[in-house]
This record gives C-alpha cells, sequence and structure tokens, in this order.
C-alpha cells in the first residue's frame, strides 16, 4: 500500500483485519465476492490467471476477486501452491447493518488445516505435524484436521523421525523457531516429503503443554495416555495451532493418542519406496502400486483405513487372526460380501462430514449427505447379525445407527438443498409452522405484485406498462417517455432512465412491505432453524465419528475379501515361528500387469536352518520380482490379508528391510554408493532373527574387489549377527561358496535354457548356482549393434578365465565321435535311482574308460 493514501473505511477495515495475518492471503467478502487488494491481488491474479483490475482514483489499489459460491475451487489451488488464505466474512447483514459491515476473519486455510472437499485427497489423510527436540529425543505429533485423528509418537532419532514422516507425508510442518531456521533440517525434512514449513512457538515447557491439553480435552483423557515431554509438547503445538486458525470448537478432534508402534511394523523409507506400498516410479503413481492392486474400497473411510494398515503391518498373531478370520468368512460369504458393498456404496465421507458440523461449515447438503450415509447402517447391522468372525460382531457393536438424527435431519431438511445456507429453501415443508406461513405469504406477496401490473396497464391504459424489481430502489412500476402524460397523478416519481422513468405507489409500497417482510424474516429464521440442526448433529458428533470409522474397517476388509476372490488368494497360516514357507507364490501386481497367466509362480522355504539365500542369475529373468514377491506376501500376510500363493506359512516378521536398486541423493550432495552403504548400514543396525532382509546387488557401486569384499562381509554378519531372514539377488558369482562354509546359506539360481548363442529366461527358482551373468545375452536382446556384440564377446574371452570359456565354446562346436554318442546315450538312459552305489561307480568307470581310449577332442583341449 502507498504510504500517506487516503483510505476510505472500508479499505481501512481492510487494512486493520490484513495487519493481523501478513503470512496469508486475504479473502475479503464483498458482496457476492471474495476481493483481494494490493500484494495479495498481484499474487493470486498471478497464480489463478484472473483478471487484476483496480479500486480508487490516483493511488488505485489492484484488486481481483472470485464468486463467494465457487471460491473453493479456487482456495484449494492456491493451498495446493502452498499459500495460506485467511476467509474474512460478512457478520451481519449489508442491508440491515448501521455504518460500514463488520467483517472477521473466520478461520485460516493452510496445507494442513484445510477442510474443503475439492482440496483434500479423497482416499487418504491430510496431516498437520509438529517436531519438537527435548532430552535427547524427538516429539512427533500429527493430525488430520478433516477427520480429527490425532495421534503422537517419540522417535529416538533423526532417522527415525524420517521414517515415520515418509509414512505420514504430511502436508504442513510445525516446528519451533530454531528447526524452522535450521536449513539442514528443513532440507532433510523436505527431501521426501514436501511438506510446507512453518514457523510456531512451542509451550514454555511440559507441563504448560500438558496443561493446555486437559483444558481443551479434559484432565481424564490426557491423563489415561504416557505423554512423553516431548510429545506433549508437540501435540500442544497442533493443538494451539488449530485453534488460532480454526476459530472453532473442535468438538471433532480427538485426544492425542500413542501411535501404537509396539504392535506394528516398522518400515523406513527405503523399505516403502523400494516395494511400491501405495505409489511407484519417479512420478509416484497409485497405478501398479501394491494399494492399487488391494484397494476395492467404496467408501473414503475404507480407503484410509486400507492405507493405514499397509503403513502400519500387524507383528501380533492374534491381532492379524482376527482379520484373517473376518476376511475368511467374507471370502465364504458371496451374498453376505456383495449386499454389503452395495449398501456401503450410499455412505459418504461421514468422518470428513462431521468434521465440517465442528468447524461450523457444513451446508444443507452436507447434512442431507450425513442423513443419507447414516440411514444406511441398520442395513449394515442387519446383515452382521448372523456372522461368526468375532472382529465382523465388534465392529457391528460400533455402530450407532442414531435414528433419531436420521429421522430429524429427514423431516428438517429438504431432498435437494442450497449450495448456500443464508438463501433460504433448505427447510423442508411441514417441519416449521412459522416457515411455512411466512413462505406461503411471500408467495402470495409475489402472486399480488404480478397481478398489480394487470390492474395498472387496465387503469392507465399503458399497455407496455410493467413491474419490475432490483436490489437497490426494491419494487417499481416502469413507464416509457412517450407515456408519461397518461401517468396518474397518485404515483410518485422514484428514478428517471434514459427512455422511461420508474413510480412506486403506496399500494405497491405496501405489498413490497409484505413480501420483502416475509422473505427476509423467512430467510433468517430458516437460518436460524439450521444452525440449530448443526448444533444436534454436534451434540453426537463421537457416535457420529465411531460409527464411520466402523463402517470403514469393514469396508476395508471388504476389500480384501474381494481382491482375494478375484485373484485366487489363500489364507496364509501367520504364526510365532521363524519358518517363511511360500508355495507357488506370485507378484501380486507382476501377475496383473502382465500378459495374462504368463506369470511363473515359486516356491520359498527359509528358517533358521537356511536363513540366508544367495540367488544368482542374469539380469531380466527375475530375480528382484522373485525376491521383492516374498517381502509382499509376507506384508500381506501381516496386515490380515490373504495372499497370492497356493500355501503359506509366515513366522511373523518385526520389520522387513529392502536394499533394491540404483538410486542417489544428489540434493542432499550422496552418490548411488553412499545412499547404497546408507541403507544397507541401517539395515545391519536394526535387523534381528526375527526380520526379513531382502537385498538386490549390494557393492555394485564400487571396484570389483571393493564390492566383493563388502558384499561378503554384509552376507557373513546377516548370518552371524543378525541371523535375519535373508534374500540375496547378486551377481558376485563368488559368493555362492559361502553355501559350503556357513552353515545357514543355500544357493538358488534362476533357470536359464541356452540354445545357441539365444538364452530363454524360464523364471523359475531352483536350488544350486550360476557362474554366468548372461550379461551379452541380455545385451543382444536389448539390442545392441551386432559390431558391439562381437567386440564384447572377443573382450570378455580376453579377461582372466576367457581361455577357459573359448575352450567350452570348441568343444560345443565339436562333431561327436560314435563312442561319445554311445556314451552320452546311456548316460542319458543309465536308471540312476534303482542303481547300488557300487554299479553307480562301476558304471561311470567303464564310461571314462571309454573316452579315454578312443582319444577324444575333449581330452585334448583340456591338456592343452
Amino acid at each position: 500500500m502507498t504510504k500517506g493514501q487516503a483510505l476510505t473505511p472500508m479499505m481501512e477495515q481492510y487494512r486493520q483485519i490484513k495487519s493481523q495475518y501478513p503470512d496469508s492471503i486475504l479473502f475479503f467478502r464483498l458482496g457476492d465476492f471474495y476481493e483481494m487488494f494490493y500484494e495479495d491481488a498481484e499474487v493470486v491474479s498471478r497464480e489463478l490467471d484472473l483478471v487484476l483490475t483496480s479500486r480508487g482514483g490516483k493511488e488505485a489499489a489492484p484488486m481481483c476477486g472470485v464468486p463467494y459460491h465457487a471460491a473453493d475451487s479456487y482456495l484449494a489451488r492456491l493451498i495446493a501452491k502452498g499459500y495460506k488464505v485467511a476467509i474474512c466474512e460478512q457478520m451481519e447483514d449489508p442491508r440491515q447493518a448501521k455504518g460500514l459491515v463488520r467483517r472477521e476473519v473466520t478461520r485460516v486455510v493452510t496445507p494442513g488445516t484445510i477442510i474443503d472437499e475439492k482440496a483434500l485427497p479423497a482416499r487418504g489423510n491430510n496431516y498437520l505435524a509438529a517436531i519438537v527436540g527435548e532430552g535427547g529425543n524427538l516429539g512427533l505429533a500429527w493430525a488430520d484436521a478433516s477427520t480429527g485423528e490425532f495421534q503422537f509418537t517419540l522417535c529416538p532419532g533423526l532417522e527415525e523421525l524420517l521414517d515415520e514422516l515418509v509414512r505420514l507425508m504430511p502436508a504442513e510442518y510445525l516446528l519451533p523457531p530454531e528447526l524452522a531456521t535450521d536449513a539442514s533440517f528443513c532440507r532433510r525434512l523436505q527431501l521426501y516429503t514436501r511438506g510446507v514449513i512453518t514457523s510456531w512457538a512451542p509451550a514454555a515447557d511440559p507441563a504448560d503443554a500438558r496443561q493446555a491439553l486437559s483444558d481443551h480435552f479434559g484432565k481424564d483423557k490426557v491423563d489415561q495416555v504416557e505423554l512423553p515431554p516431548a510429545a506433549g509438547l508437540a501435540a500442544a503445538m497442533v493443538l494451539s495451532f488449530l485453534q488460532a486458525t480454526q476459530h472453532s470448537s473442535l468438538a471433532h478432534l480427538d485426544a492425542p493418542a500413542p501411535a501404537a508402534s509396539t504392535s506394528r511394523m516398522v518400515l523406513d523409507q527405503a523399505t516403502r519406496r523400494n516395494l511400491e506400498l501405495v505409489a511407484c516410479g519417479r512420478e509416484q503413481k497409485r497405478e501398479g502400486s501394491l494399494l492399487w492392486v488391494l484397494d476395492k474400497t467404496v467408501t473414503a473411510m475404507g480407503a484410509r483405513t486400507l492405507r493405514r494398515w499397509l503403513d502400519q503391518p500387524l507383528v501380533d498373531v492374534k491381532a492379524i487372526k482376527a482379520r484373517q478370520e473376518a476376511v475368511a468368512e467374507l471370502v465364504d460369504g458371496f451374498i453376505l460380501r456383495q449386499e454389503l458393498r452395495e449398501a456401503l456404496q450410499a455412505v459418504r465421507d461421514l468422518e470428513r462430514l462431521a468434521g465440517r458440523v465442528a468447524y461450523g461449515t457444513a451446508g444443507g447438503r452436507d447434512l442431507q449427505s450425513l442423513r443419507g450415509s447414516l440411514a444406511v447402517v441398520p442395513e449394515v447391522m442387519e446383515l452382521l447379525v448372523g456372522v461368526r468372525a468375532r472382529f465382523l460382531l465388534k465392529i457391528r457393536e460400533q455402530m450407532d445407527p442414531l435414528a433419531d438424527l436420521v429421522d430429524l435431519l429427514g423431516r428438517a431438511i429438504v431432498d435437494d438443498p442450497p449450495v448456500g445456507i443464508h438463501e433460504g429453501g433448505i427447510i423442508r415443508p411441514g417441519y416449521n409452522a412459522e416457515v411455512d406461513h411466512l413462505r406461503q405469504a411471500a408467495e402470495h406477496g409475489r402472486e399480488w405484485i404480478a397481478s398489480l401490473e394487470a390492474e395498472e396497464r387496465e387503469r392507465t391504459g399503458i399497455k407496455s406498462l410493467k413491474v419490475g424489481y432490483n436490489r437497490v430502489f426494491g419494487y417499481y412500476i416502469e413507464v416509457t417517455r412517450p407515456n408519461l402524460p397518461q401517468v396518474p397523478a397518485d404515483y410518485e416519481r422514484k428514478q428517471t432512465l434514459a427512455n422511461a422513468e420508474r413510480f412506486v405507489t403506496s399500494r405497491l409500497q405496501e405489498l413490497e412491505r409484505q413480501v420483502l417482510g416475509a422473505e427476509e424474516r423467512l430467510v433468517q429464521l430458516e437460518y436460524e432453524l439450521f444452525q440449530a440442526l448443526r448444533e444436534e448433529v454436534l451434540k453426537v458428533l463421537p457416535r457420529i465419528q465411531r460409527t464411520a470409522r466402523a463402517l470403514g474397517v469393514l469396508d476395508a476388509l471388504l476389500s480384501l475379501a474381494t481382491v482375494a476372490v478375484d485373484h485366487n488368494y489363500t489364507c496364509p497360516q501367520v504364526d510365532t515361528g521363524m519358518v517363511i514357507q511360500i508355495e507357488q507364490g506370485r507378484h501380486p501386481v507382476v501377475e496383473l500387469v502382465g500378459a495374462h497367466g504368463s506369470f511363473v509362480p515359486n516356491d520359498t522355504y527359509l528358517d533358521q536352518e537356511q536363513r540366508v539365500h544367495i540367488i544368482t542369475g542374469p539380469n531380466m529373468a527375475g530375480k528382484s520380482t522373485y525376491i521383492r514377491q516374498v517381502a509382499l506376501i509376507v506384508l500381506m500376510a501381516q496386515i490380515g490379508s490373504f495372499v497370492p500363493a497356493c500355501r503359506a506359512r509366515i513366522g511373523v516378521v518385526d520389520r522387513i528391510f529392502t536394499r533394491v536398486g540404483a538410486a542417489d541423493d544428489l540434493f542432499a550432495g550422496q552418490s548411488t554408493f553412499m545412499v547404497e552403504m546408507q541403507e544397507v548400514a541401517n539395515i545391519l543396525r536394526h535387523a534381528t532373527r526375527r526380520s526379513l532382509v531382502i537385498l538386490d546387488e549390494v557393492g555394485r557401486g564400487t571396484s570389483t574387489t571393493d564390492g566383493l569384499s563388502i558384499a561378503r562381509a554384509v552376507t557373513e554378519y546377516l548370518h552371524d549377527v543378525t541371523g535375519a531372514r535373508t534374500l540375496f539377488a547378486t551377481h558376485y558369482h563368488e559368493l555362492v561358496t559361502l553355501a559350503g562354509q556357513l552353515a545357514g546359506v543355500k544357493n538358488y539360481c534362476v533357470a536359464v535354457r541356452e540354445e545357441g548363442e539365444e538364452i530363454t529366461f524360464l523364471r523359475t527358482i531352483v536350488p544350486g548356482s550360476t557362474d554366468k551373468s548372461y550379461g551379452i545375452h541380455v545385451a543382444r536382446l536389448a539390442g545392441l549393434p551386432p559390431a558391439v556384440l562381437k567386440r564384447a564377446q572377443e573382450l570378455l574371452e580376453q579377461q582372466p578365465g576367457g581361455e577357459v570359456r573359448a575352450a567350452v565354446k570348441t568343444v560345443k562346436s565339436i562333431t561327436l565321435t560314435s563312442i561319445e554318442k554311445q556314451v552320452l546315450h546311456e548316460l542319458a538312459s543309465f536308471a540312476l535311482m534303482a542303481a547300488t552305489p557300487l554299479e553307480a561307480m562301476e558304471q561311470i568307470f567303464r564310461w571314462q574308460r571309454q573316452l579315454h581310449q578312443q582319444g577324444t577332442e575333449i581330452a585334448k583341449i583340456s591338456r592343452g
């Protein structure tokens, strides 16, 4: 704003309110628009591609605006770009205001506090997170302002904190000033999550933080949980920020609860990324992820529940079996499953509808959606009457049909309410006698005014006379200039136009008072009645939230059952043993995206006696797919899902670790090899004998000798120290010698069929090892020019060991003699299993003697 500029009272009001929210764009309500001025107008004009105009004289203020009824879409775009928006509303009717209309900011919308449906991920959460360092620990608290979820945890270090944040993917961080200005900390924070950082002062000490939480939620609720000082400070930060920005009761917000870390599997950021649990590829698309396969939910609550299960698999066998039992009953009950899914399709997002009621932003359509969703609950409860699974029975017990509220909203609100709540038309006829009377008076009044036009035409003889209305002058009689001589004496001039004059009469003014008075009172009364309905909903908000969450759990179970039936999954045996046994296991994603029926299943057996598998084989043969599929099957089993296998037994895993592929972190100044070594270090620090480790190459980012040495040392450490069940896919064929040196190491390889220079990947994992990478074969498949392939073969044969390969190649090209053919024929037909050991040795001796006597070419080459 220009200093010294004279401001109108309205612009002075704008300036004063804007000064209270300097870091937010101010949506300033003027009639039917939200207007922005000065710097805000310039920013919004640029970001939303709106026309920039001006207001005032010489020192005109830049301005732009958006219609209030369509503001949500504009708001969503600004929030998505990281801006904060303060919503400034008119707090009184401009027609009744004396002087300047009173305006106040009713809420501040930030990336972590948005509640508008169009700006929220429908099938995911939108978290606001706070981080506080205290006593050597990092306290983390997070809340979803739209659903009311509120939790906290304590992280011993930065890596553990980052693992949690990658799971939560907060939209906004609240940091104390000292952390908010720490460039290194903020860079690490935003490396994978990209949340907006907001500086926010915490409470003075843990005692003040606990008191603030007790004041809002009640001392009894806060005392029920163990609240470490750092976590308490973080939780109080979240609460104070929501109170400062939302200007509402926050009645839907849960009391902060500890995240159930001890009963859940911890997945670090590398594992989440490498297993592509909820997103895949550089673009982080949902398609192709495990969530994409498993999510057949029909409600938003169900989708969010299923994602939380994937983010935190269970480690408690009893809890896993409870989910399995419920999924199994839904798998077996075709009719029950179909009827439940059909019923749930009518359920809207009850959690977020409850949130909008708490914030005071719910409109008539929201309450109608709430009523329609709750009306489904009795049907769902009836369908669950005969179920046997205890988990399903528990879900039914948590549901509340709220029949009185459903009946109230059904009687009070019309079937198709208007978007706004200040224009009337919300209340159903018959609900309130005064509304019915005023509505009838307003309708009759309009009829009387319409009939007045015909009467005045008849009385004056002016056929073009018409009765009109505008918001400035109200009702009027308009007469064109040529007919002015015929205007009666009782007409009072109201307005002059270029080609006509506008008049009023005492009768018209009386009718206007009746009509407008009835309409104004009707609108006001409907608004008051609607507010009372929202208060009734507010009283039962906890019951609505409990029902919503129960429906979400049911929907998630139905999704797992539907996928199990559609893709022929089986129920795994989950126990506390150390065996991981999978028969005919399949990769849940790859089998769907490949050609139908083309996926080759594989078996897996891991226990403490054979806890490390060294898997060799060429590139593209399927090693990576195989080791990932084992990890995914284990994870699916521990969320209570059926799995893609003919049979599976899973000794419960405390953590899954992955070291897969080549990736660098140039933003953090780290090379591919450094990232690889950091991931390996994390595994070796935290893996236990109950963990599952999958390694897809270790040490390939440095020299061969260094890399091989590191790979061997890592394998020995996993075998000797951690005891973790491990699948290690590698091109270091030298590692296969460990199988003869370490009792728990076994060799496996991918079967390959060779026909001359052509190879076929059989995609089958078999016992044994391979001594070749088939790199040149794969290069041929990739389409490298023949000259390059030929030269590569020449160079390969010049490497140490190349003479042997050349000799073998020569052997393959030799024409066999009749003696050699006879020996091969006898070998192929020899009944080994029917022979005694002595008979087998004698037969081998005879074959050797025949070949030596013949003096074969093979013997010559071997001597040379």
